[in-house]
C-alpha cells in the first residue's frame, strides 16, 4: 500500500472535522524512498522549515524570496532534492506564495485537508513527504490549478 492509499483509507475513517495529525503522517514515513529520523530531519532543516516540511504549517505570505523568483530552472524539494516544478509553469498568483499551474511528472502526491473547515487538496514531495503546501482551482490555463507552495520547502536550481 503507498502513502497515498493509506492516507486516503485513514482519512476516510476519521469522523468529519478532525485533522489528519502530523504524529498519522509520521506512522507512514517508512513508505517512502527517502526517509530519517525526527532528529536527523531537525538536524538538517531550520525551526521553520521543520514546523512547514514535517508538521504541515504554513510560511507567512510575502516571506519566500522564491516567490520572486524569474529566473529560468527548476524547483526541487528542500528535503530530498527531487526536481518537482519548472519554471516555465510558475507564474504570479498575487497570494505571496510561489505558485505554479502543473508539476513535474510523479513529482509529488497529495492528500485531503480539512484543517481549516474546509476542504482542500494538499501536496507533499512522492519521494521524501515533506509538505509542500496546496492545490486549489483557480488557477490559470492549460490546467485550470494554482499550486500554492511554501517556499522553504523548496530549493531553486537555476538552469
Amino acid at each position: 500500500m503507498n502513502r497515498r492509499d493509506f492516507l486516503s483509507a485513514a482519512s476516510a475513517a476519521l469522523p468529519v472535522g478532525l485533522l489528519l495529525s502530523p504524529r498519522l503522517l509520521a506512522a507512514t514515513e517508512g513508505s517512502f524512498e527517502v526517509t530519517r529520523s525526527e532528529a536527523e530531519w531537525r538536524a538538517m532543516l531550520t525551526e521553520t522549515e521543520y514546523a512547514v516540511m514535517r508538521e504541515e504549517a504554513t510560511e507567512r505570505a510575502g516571506t519566500s524570496p522564491l516567490n520572486d523568483e524569474k529566473r529560468p530552472g527548476t524547483y526541487a524539494c528542500k528535503g530530498c532534492d527531487l526536481p518537482l516544478y519548472s519554471s516555465e509553469t510558475k507564474y504570479d498568483s498575487g497570494t505571496g506564495w510561489p505558485s505554479f499551474w502543473q508539476s513535474l511528472p510523479d513529482a509529488i502526491g497529495t492528500k485531503e485537508d480539512r484543517k481549516l473547515f474546509s476542504v482542500r487538496t494538499e501536496c507533499h514531495c512522492r519521494r521524501c513527504g515533506s509538505h509542500l503546501g496546496h492545490i486549489f482551482d483557480d488557477g490559470p490555463a492549460p490546467t485550470g490549478k494554482r499550486h500554492c507552495l511554501n517556499g522553504v520547502s523548496l530549493t531553486f536550481l537555476p538552469a
